[in-house]
């Protein structure tokens, strides 16, 4: 089974300036691309060819670094497309309550994500993660991911400079300062955290 480029779910200006539509020809069609294309070479004729991603993820972690990296962060750019949006609404119901539960407020939480994006040491991810009814942020260092985990991650930051260059230079606050601002994904995070388990990459 040949793993696709899933398509952005809005257009490639939607983001901006946050996130420009020359970054997102980038990142989304030559690095997210490259990595499904080295995924799908991997495994093809294998044992793990007829298998979804997320189970590709589990059997490379710790057995093939090579197959891992790309798998994971085939997996971790198609749930940050999903992390984002042209707009941003306020979180509602349960994950409203979760989110004031867990940090005291939702300009809490952001300025945590915030904080927590900075100081991350060279390239990786800053998720908001759910575990036994509880929220946390977590990161995750390179191309690791929370795809097999313990825990069920709502959104995603891609702290890669990629992800912002182009836009921002070396200022990764003023990248995560404008995500985290005006284009997280709410209900993404919402549907993830109803249905209680780790998003699933679509075949």
């Amino acid at each position: 089974m040949a793993f696709s480029l899933i398509d952005l779910p809005y257009s490639s200006d939607a983001l901006a300036p946050a996130i420009s539509a020359e970054t997102l020809s980038f990142h989304h069609g030559k690095h997210h691309k490259a990595y499904i294309d080295k995924t799908n070479a991997a495994i093809e004729g294998g044992e793990l060819d007829s298998q979804p991603l997320e189970a590709v993820i589990a059997a490379a972690r710790g057995s093939n670094q090579g197959l891992f990296n790309n798998a994971a962060q085939s997996w971790n750019h198609g749930f940050y497309w999903y992390s984002l949006a042209g707009s941003s609404s306020a979180p509602s119901g349960d994950l409203a309550a979760k989110i004031d539960a867990a940090f005291g407020s939702l300009d809490d939480l952001k300025a945590k994500l915030a904080d927590r994006g900075v100081g991350h040491f060279a390239s990786g991810w800053v998720w908001l993660a759910e575990k036994a009814g509880t929220l946390s942020i977590e990161e995750t260092h390179d191309g690791d991911t929370l795809a097999d985990s313990g825990f069920n991650p709502l959104l995603t930051i891609d702290v890669w400079e990629h992800a912002y260059y182009l836009d921002h230079q070396n200022a990764r606050p003023s990248y995560l300062k404008a995500v985290i601002d005006g284009h997280l994904n709410w209900d993404f995070a919402a549907e993830n955290l109803a249905r209680g388990s780790a998003w699933t990459y679509p075949a």
